[in-house]
């Protein structure tokens, strides 16, 4: 049976008053729920500017839990969470001709996770992202949908040209602005003692994967982590609302594909 345990933090950092980040949780309510739907975390960062960033941010993760909770049993998660995704994209995009938002802009990022048997999904689309961490060892799951992230693909300026880029921030893609987006997606087979951290870029802004990493692989309660870990990228900088949720795999279930449906390996 899969079992995870999570804590979830954030902070509006030392500049802002108000949290533009928005964070949330679906977690299934009996065994049976665990294992037609499974667990939905997402972190979502809006984009700055009056009190719009918080409006989308906010629209992006409630319509994202709600979709998932009320989606068909058994989905195949790989293809509903992009598609979950971009219902969150319209309801922010929608939110935005209400006649009290007529002609301001708002727009979000997003990172959900979701996680049934042995699998997590992971879809996203902006700069919040996704690490898996296995034996203290950190691994980015998502790739920032930022303008010098394509040019560093692109071999146009280096690793460390990013991280010190004045545009690092400018987003390519992000919910909201375009009645369309397409979202990354990439599935991950999950092992007991892994760790999935979700966060904005408050957070992986001021730390480095091994400074993460090493924070959510102490044998400490969930909660502490995830507190710790925002609590230390706002002493390094804090000029940005930070958020992270970091789910601990306890146990998985493994299963096995016949005809399309998945049934149990039992050892």
């Amino acid at each position: 049976m899969l079992d995870v345990v999570f804590g979830q933090a954030s902070d509006p950092g030392k500049v802002r008053k108000n949290n533009e980040d928005a964070m949330g949780s679906f977690i299934p309510s009996s065994r049976h729920q665990a294992r037609s739907h499974g667990y939905l975390f997402v972190v979502a960062d809006g984009v700055g500017g009056l009190d719009l960033g918080e409006v989308a941010s906010s629209t992006a993760v409630s319509v994202l839990i709600e979709e998932f909770e009320k989606a068909q049993g058994g989905a195949m998660l790989i293809s509903l969470l992009p598609r979950l995704v971009q219902h969150a994209n319209a309801a922010v995009h929608d939110r935005t001709l209400a006649p009290e938002f007529r002609g301001k802009k708002m727009a979000t990022t997003a990172v959900a996770c979701a996680l049934r048997h042995d699998q997590a999904i992971v879809s996203h689309v902006g700069d919040s992202r996704c690490y898996l961490v296995r034996k203290g060892i950190a691994r980015q799951i998502t790739q920032d949908h930022t303008w010098v992230n394509e040019q560093r693909k692109m071999g146009v300026i280096s690793a460390s040209d990013v991280a010190t880029s004045d545009s690092r921030h400018v987003l390519i893609r992000s919910l909201g602005p375009e009645m369309f987006v397409s979202p990354d997606t990439t599935a991950v087979t999950v092992q007991p003692g892994d760790v999935l951290v979700l966060c904005s870029d408050g957070l992986h802004d001021e730390m480095p994967g091994t400074a993460i990493a090493e924070i959510v692989s102490q044998n400490k309660p969930i909660d502490e982590v995830a507190q710790e870990l925002v609590a230390r990228a706002v002493e390094i900088d804090g000029n940005d609302n930070t958020t992270a949720q970091v789910v601990r795999i306890r146990s998985v279930e493994q299963v096995g594909m016949y005809r399309g449906r998945p049934y149990s390996l039992h050892s």
